[in-house]
């Protein structure tokens, strides 16, 4: 069993393993040769994790090879550009994905300008939605892992 990872408000540790997750769910996605995307998390009041860097993370996916930085700079953007404040990601990375909470909490956030994103997510493909069940599954503090409905 995995060790959990308590969010405490988007640690570095949470964060890298934010990253390794992605890392390692995009490498098992085979992309392709040619894929060029980058993903910028900034948390909208995170705090500043070493000179010029505040809380979040770059996802690159950089000729089909994926690469993570915990930092972002305070105006950094990418292909795709998420702004969250750290109490909406701990809710949002404590509800699985097929809890009707998920999206509710997104819609509630995104209502409140607590949550905004820019460009679409759905570029980087299915493993990208996928793997925020396993960072939920690493996050202290989230539920166990629903139970499967039987075929």
């Amino acid at each position: 069993m995995t060790s959990k990872i308590n969010h405490t408000a988007g640690s570095h540790d949470w964060l890298t393993m934010v990253g390794e997750v992605l890392q390692a769910a995009a490498r098992s996605a085979a992309l392709p040769d040619d894929l060029n995307l980058s993903l910028v998390e900034h948390y909208i009041d995170g705090f500043e994790l070493s000179p010029g860097l505040f809380q979040g993370l770059r996802f690159d996916i950089r000729n089909g090879v994926p690469g993570f930085c915990v930092g972002v700079a305070p105006h950094e953007l990418g292909d795709i550009t998420i702004k969250v404040t750290a109490l909406v990601a701990q809710r949002l990375n404590q509800i699985y994905s097929s809890d009707p909470a998920y999206a509710q909490v997104q819609e509630e956030a995104r209502a409140s300008g607590e949550l905004y994103v820019s460009g679409d997510p759905s570029r980087l493909g299915a493993w990208f939605a996928a793997a925020h069940d396993d960072i939920v599954r690493r996050t202290a503090g989230s539920p166990p892992a629903a139970p499967r409905a039987a075929p």
